[in-house]
């Protein structure tokens, strides 16, 4: 099965300063994002996408459009969120023969040594071939734009918790009566005809 992320780059010749631009349409097949919000299976994401043909691989600097839906922490009513981000990433070509034998041959440094780790160079995007898989940027360009915890307004005061009703609906002096449990045992009693 094709991978919906993969899009083919043949078209670009490899030469700096070759640009072209493609608009996609994304269709997911799974959800996408946090567990209470995300762009569900089924809908679309839509990329603007420009390729620039560089020295060391392709640039890729998009716009990413998308509607992730959810539902309130509070209230529990539905939430939408519309995603409209830009991205900007480099996928370097794949590394030659050459690149990877002196990847090998590099002195690893002891543990007891102090290094300095370059995190960003196992974040690096590569091309296999002419194929440029675009999940991972629009990935992150997604999950890092939605809420954890989504709210249908800053405002929302959520449900009352003895009858379930979305405090806005209610009255300002809107209360539950609140028996001690420890006397609630005692509330089948009638003490008016104790006499008796």
């Amino acid at each position: 099965m094709a991978n919906i992320f993969e899009f083919n780059t043949h078209e670009l010749p490899r030469r700096a300063g070759e640009m072209k631009e493609y608009q996609l349409d994304i269709t997911l097949d799974e959800d996408m994002g946090v567990p209470l919000i995300s762009v569900p299976a089924g809908d679309l994401i839509e990329v603007d996408a420009r390729l620039e043909s560089v020295t060391e691989g392709i640039l890729l600097s998009a716009d990413i459009y998308a509607i992730a839906k959810g539902e309130c922490i509070r209230c529990l009513d539905p939430v939408e969120i519309v995603i409209d981000r830009k991205i900007q990433d480099l996928y370097r070509y794949e590394p030659s023969s050459d690149t990877r034998k002196e990847k090998k041959s590099q002195k690893k440094p002891r543990k007891n040594e102090e290094e300095d780790v370059d995190l960003e160079s196992d974040d690096e995007l590569w091309m296999d071939g002419n194929i440029m898989n675009l999940e991972t940027p629009i990935r992150d360009a997604i999950v890092l734009d939605l809420p954890v915890n989504p709210l249908c307004s800053k405002e929302c005061q959520g449900l009352c918790p003895d009858c379930g009703e979305k405090w806005a609906s209610l009255g300002e002096g809107h209360v539950h009566e609140a028996i001690d449990a420890r006397w609630a045992g005692l509330s089948g009693l009638d003490f008016k005809n104790s006499d008796e």
